[in-house]
């Protein structure tokens, strides 16, 4: 796989990749930086559950960076990377990266830092379990148009 701009590899591990569709789009025609966002979250929210062993929640994103647009066709590919991990809470960086259509040149669009929370089934925080083997590595999701 070639890279342009931002030419480090990614971090993380690929979580969710997905199509960009024309519904996904702005009224200029760019892929809606919501969509990207809503994407992110999905996946970091992928990685939270499956560390936390259970259900999560986005408490705050700390950043958000768009660096370049993304365009109907391009492979939009998310990794997430659990960067600290509290008693109830874990941070998430979250990077996307497109690979443009018919091309295997990908490029850094969007990072950004996601903070979960660990529920209990009356929703309230609830302490994360010890670290397993593995916990690092979800397994790879992928979204459907």
């Amino acid at each position: 796989m070639s890279h342009s701009k931002h030419s480090s590899p990614p971090l993380g591990v690929p979580t969710i990749r997905v199509v960009a569709m024309p519904t996904d789009t702005n009224p200029a025609g760019d892929v809606f930086g919501g969509w990207i966002m809503s994407q992110m979250d999905l996946a970091a929210g992928t990685t939270a559950a499956f560390r936390a062993n259970g259900r999560c929640v986005t408490v705050a994103i700390n950043s958000l960076v768009f660096l370049e647009p993304v365009v109907v066709g391009d492979e939009v590919s998310i990794y997430t990377n659990i960067i600290r991990s509290g008693r109830t809470s874990l941070t998430i960086h979250v990077e996307t990266w497109r690979r443009a259509r018919h091309t295997h040149i990908t490029s850094k669009v969007t990072e950004g830092e996601f903070i979960f929370v660990a529920l209990d089934e009356e929703r309230r925080p609830r302490e994360l379990p010890p670290p397993q083997p593995g916990d690092s590595l979800p397994a790879t999701v992928t979204a459907t148009p």
